[in-house]
């Protein structure tokens, strides 16, 4: 089986090709100078070059909170082009296996949680990543409208909890809340600092999961794609405060100063926990626990991206 995968420079790609499992396969990943997603006649002709049996879209413009409030054009137009250009592609080059990369962030900020797959567009999106999510929300229902046409086309959606693992981003700028803080605490113990700020009052709740966890479920997908339903969460089924959170991490790090928390910041939805009990009638659960999962994150941090 020939699998192409959009995004393969990002951590969710790089994850997907250094995967034991990716030996099975042959594996193809453009790089963005080898294929420019913004463009929709670029990516029919690779389509229809390279002849993949199954597309995993996981491309996309990313970041955290701070990116997001930034950025708001670019995380709705660039990711609406780039989940049109290669949804629509694959149709045209009658690629009938597709698997999408969606986010938790597309759920209503005031639904009950954990939040089902049912919830998609019944209510109010979160502000901060509304761009974001009303591209995932894009290509997600584009999904089901080409399957609603044509039944013989399997594009399913995964839906992620927020992920965190090798080939993260450490930059504040732009990095998920895990690594960014992973990297704040290793800094304050580093300069000695007998303090650490925490953006708002640390009660927010969030579900994290360990990349390779997803991957582990996204070759699982590959091989029962037909079982899938149209949209499926994929998380740990758990969520802890921002506050322990940074206990954790600090623990781990070897941090003993104090957390201060900075009420002017924003915080993003109260909690974010997704419903992953579908994923878990397959036969599928994640095997990495909080703890072992940010130990390997922080040994990665130290090994490869201080030593750069």
């Amino acid at each position: 089986m020939k699998i192409l995968v959009t995004g393969g420079n990002g951590m969710v790609g790089k994850n997907i090709l250094t995967h034991q499992q990716s030996k099975k396969y042959e594996i193809i990943a453009p790089t963005k100078n080898e294929l420019n997603l913004l463009n929709y006649s670029d990516v029919e002709k690779y389509f229809k070059l390279n002849k993949p049996d199954i597309i995993i879209h996981a491309a996309g413009i990313v970041g955290g909170i701070q990116a997001n409030i930034l950025n708001p054009v670019k995380f709705l137009v660039d990711n609406i082009d780039i989940g049109r250009n290669v949804l629509i592609a694959a149709r045209e080059t009658n690629i009938k296996k597709f698997i999408n990369l969606a986010s938790s962030c597309m759920y209503p900020r005031a639904a009950k949680n954990p939040l089902t797959e049912n919830l998609v567009l019944q209510g109010e999106l979160e502000p901060t990543n509304e761009g974001y999510a009303l591209a995932k929300i894009f290509s997600t229902r584009l999904c089901e409208y080409i399957s609603r046409e044509e039944a013989s086309f399997l594009y399913k959606t995964l839906i992620p909890s927020n992920l965190y693992g090798f080939f993260d981003k450490f930059d504040p700028k732009n990095s998920h809340m895990l690594p960014a803080v992973i990297k704040k605490i290793h800094d304050a113990k580093e300069q000695g600092l007998k303090s650490v700020d925490i953006w708002g009052d640390g009660k927010a709740k969030r579900e994290f999961m360990f990349a390779e966890d997803l991957v582990d479920f996204i070759f699982f997908s590959i091989e029962n794609l037909e079982k899938l339903p149209q949209n499926i969460n994929v998380g740990v089924s758990k969520d802890y405060s921002i506050n322990e959170y940074y206990e954790v991490i600090a623990k781990i790090v070897g941090y003993n100063g104090k957390f201060i928390h900075d009420i002017s910041k924003p915080v993003g939805m109260k909690q974010k926990l997704i419903d992953s009990s579908k994923a878990n009638g397959l036969g599928w659960k994640p095997k990495t626990s909080l703890e072992e999962g940010i130990k390997k994150t922080y040994e990665y941090y130290r090994k490869e991206i201080l030593k750069q």
